[in-house]
């Protein structure tokens, strides 16, 4: 089915876009642009050079997708944004482009990023994230999958938030928040295990009690991150979420929040 345009847009005739699109007045598409099929686009929305976004889509009034870098690295190199399937951008959302030559900004699949959030220069963004009014994720970070940000939360550069983790009203952190935790505060702190998301993602009770027990080493341990690794291989049950635990510690570059 033929894309419903209106002839108050203004698209670049070198854009590409899918079929059964919904694209509203005073749309504005660049030339290197490539929108899949059945994607909406809400009015006073831009699309700029270097966008690649997918399927069923639905962009909110004010949006600006591969904005230019905010990053006085950038020298007018060629970067994209990607973004995957059904995802709602909601109004006056801002998605920057990566920095250096190909750079990418990813945000995958199933996302929900609430009004004023703003995703920076290459920054990689998992599926099934929700990102609260306001959020703010700095350059070269990585948020993992099914993440939640309640309002106001700022991520700073190059850090993680680890998968199922939850960051709480109006954090600020510099350092990596593992998964499966609630953080939040000034400074971020240990709020507990996220037993809510891993519900939700059919994690068993079981494996939840040796996730608390993984935490409780590392919290309130007076050790090192690096012996707190070796003790949970040798006191922790191993199931895929432990591992996945390991592995985030053992690829901290900018420390752990509270160690």
């Amino acid at each position: 089915m033929a894309s419903d345009i209106s002839p108050k847009a203004e698209i670049s005739p070198k854009a590409k876009i899918g079929n059964n699109c919904k694209i509203f007045p005073f749309v504005y598409i660049e030339d290197d642009v490539e929108i899949g099929d059945n994607c909406i686009i809400f009015p006073f929305v831009s699309i700029c050079d270097g966008s690649r976004i997918g399927n069923n889509n639905k962009i909110h009034q004010g949006s600006v997708i591969a904005a230019l870098p905010q990053d006085f690295n950038f020298r007018g190199a060629k970067s994209y944004v990607q973004i995957g399937d059904n995802n709602v951008i909601r109004e006056n959302v801002v998605v920057n482009r990566g920095t250096q030559r190909d750079g990418v900004t990813k945000i995958g699949n199933r996302n929900f990023l609430l009004e004023g959030t703003h995703i920076s220069h290459d920054t990689v963004v998992g599926t099934n994230c929700v990102f609260g009014y306001g959020t703010k994720i700095a350059g070269d970070c990585e948020i993992g999958n099914g993440v939640i940000f309640s309002s106001g939360a700022i991520q700073n550069a190059k850090t993680r938030a680890g998968d199922l983790s939850m960051i709480q009203a109006g954090s600020a952190f510099s350092y990596d928040v593992p998964p499966y935790v609630i953080a939040g505060g000034s400074p971020m702190a240990y709020g507990g295990p996220n037993t809510t998301m891993m519900n939700y993602a059919g994690i068993n009770e079981k494996v939840q009690k040796h996730i608390a027990n993984a935490y409780r080493l590392l919290f309130h341990g007076k050790t090192s991150v690096f012996d707190v690794i070796n003790q949970i291989k040798d006191q922790v049950p191993d199931s895929p979420e432990i591992q996945n635990i390991i592995r985030f510690l053992e690829s901290t570059q900018c420390g752990i929040m509270c160690k």
